[in-house]
């Protein structure tokens, strides 16, 4: 384990301007393409993170919201695969562990978000296939470099102020794939299921927003303090 007790300033996370740029280009994507399927027609008006009354892939498959998703969403996939590229060499100076995996993890990520964007709004069954496995591995593969990351920070003495917030983060996204596996085997009605799946599926992608939102902050608090950590 390594111990960083003196007084010499920790190495610092990357920029703030990339991970807050991975923050903000989903979520605006996401939203502006709810908004654009309710006002044409596509999609009932609602709030779909309470009401569960659509997907994140319905609001973001047709017309205008279809458009905005990709021309936002291709760019905040490359962003993404270059912020876990860029985190794997900071977290390697400021805990000693090897974190070649989370880049790697955070590169497939970002592919298969990419490989999700791209065929979104497309037709059969292949195409369904490619969407469900693309944002799945997103999902999961963003999942487990935060557990490197989290695993990494554990290491330093003192602890990272980053630490707690992405801990409460990765709950959270663990509590919504617990709740998920519970849905598909609980819930029988598939309306009912379907509501249920589109309400975590937005969650999730809120959670998501804040642990990059996190990593931002980290970002800005080192660079006025010239210290990442608790004091």
């Amino acid at each position: 384990m390594r111990h960083d007790d003196g007084p010499g300033p920790k190495p610092r996370p990357p920029c703030g301007w990339l991970p807050l740029s991975c923050a903000l280009l989903p979520f605006l994507a996401g939203h502006l393409a709810l908004y654009l399927s309710i006002r044409d027609g596509w999609v009932p008006a609602c709030l779909p993170h309470l009401e569960g009354c659509t997907s994140i892939s319905r609001a973001a498959r047709h017309g205008w919201g279809n458009g905005a998703f990709k021309a936002l969403m291709a760019p905040a996939a490359l962003l993404q695969g270059l912020f876990w590229w860029r985190i794997a060499p900071w977290l390697n100076r400021l805990s000693g562990a090897r974190a070649r995996s989370v880049a790697w993890l955070g590169l497939l990520a970002a592919a298969f978000l990419l490989l999700y964007v791209g065929f979104l709004g497309s037709e059969g069954g292949i195409y369904r296939l490619l969407r469900r496995y693309g944002i799945t591995v997103y999902f999961g593969g963003t999942f487990l470099a935060l557990m490197q990351v989290l695993r990494g920070v554990a290491r330093v003495r003192p602890r990272p102020a980053m630490a707690r917030p992405l801990q409460g983060v990765a709950l959270g996204m663990l509590a919504l794939g617990v709740a998920s596996v519970a849905v598909s085997a609980l819930v029988s009605d598939p309306v009912t299921r379907d509501q249920w799946e589109n309400r975590l599926e937005w969650q999730l992608g809120l959670w998501l927003t804040a642990m990059f939102g996190v990593f931002a902050w980290a970002c800005r608090r080192a660079r006025s303090s010239a210290v990442v950590g608790g004091r």
